[in-house]
């Protein structure tokens, strides 16, 4: 049932408009989301009009008008970093990439079905979720706190995996058929001096394979962040325009690549 409280004219709906409004709410909580909305209709209704797209729009994005261009230009670096992973490598499809998220920014991504999930897939997997990290480092020379601090974080996540790889899925170099649950054991790295060296290992060799990637498509990646920071919002179609037109120009022009 329609809001009687939204403005809109109900024998055309703008898709466009709608489409920007479901990108820009990704990454946000039902919860904040709820609340976004309740304020922007506090607010319209203070200035006696109806609530309007603009109003929900705006609520949404607040975020990102607060932010200065070197931190946005920097999130972008990041955000595209993993997105060029990710459907570069195969790994997952990109939905949607934003910036002005709680979180600064984010990626939306669905794994491909099909996928043979064993080392090398998830030692791919790794390095996606460390080409944010990459993207930074390559571009301005180092990354900021986002990249860790927290347990829901690049590195917290990236950490869990190289340490299920190696303690829990078989993979390891040692003990490989010794089952070793990081959940039941939350200071297994902290004790186990050798599985941390293992761990830290694999996650530098991941690194590093994101950033040979970045390297390769030097080029596509500034394109992607460039038309994310002025957009803000890119969906997975956008995206994957993008990168193809980027590195098929690249093919015809070699010298550019890595530029």
């Amino acid at each position: 049932m329609a809001d009687p409280n939204i403005s809109i004219d109900r024998n055309h709906v703008n898709t466009v408009e709608l489409k920007s409004l479901a990108l820009a709410a990704f990454g946000l909580t039902g919860a904040d989301i709820e609340r976004l909305i309740r304020e922007a209709r506090q607010k319209a209704r203070r200035e006696r009009r109806q609530l309007s797209y603009r109003d929900i729009e705006t609520a949404l994005t607040a975020g990102q008008a607060t932010m200065p261009p070197n931190v946005v230009w920097r999130i972008a670096i990041h955000e595209s970093g993993h997105a060029l992973a990710y459907e570069l490598s195969g790994i997952a499809d990109v939905q949607t990439v934003s910036i002005g998220t709680i979180n600064g920014g984010f990626v939306a991504s669905k794994r491909k079905v099909g996928r043979i999930e064993n080392e090398a897939w998830l030692d791919q997997y790794l390095s996606c979720i460390l080409a944010g990290r990459a993207a930074e480092k390559m571009i301005f020379g180092d990354t900021v706190m986002g990249s860790g601090g927290n347990e829901v974080s690049d590195l917290a996540r990236a950490t869990k995996l190289a340490t299920d790889a190696e303690a829990a899925c078989g993979f390891g170099t040692v003990h490989p058929l010794l089952y070793r649950s990081v959940q039941d054991q939350p200071s297994l790295l902290t004790f186990d001096h050798e599985l941390a060296g293992q761990v830290h290992a694999r996650l530098d060799v991941a690194e590093h394979r994101a950033t040979e990637l970045l390297s390769q498509n030097r080029v596509a990646l500034l394109a992607l962040a460039t038309r994310l920071a002025k957009s803000k919002v890119l969906d997975g179609s956008e995206v994957r325009a993008l990168l193809s037109a980027e590195i098929d120009a690249a093919a015809v022009n070699p010298e550019n690549l890595g530029a």
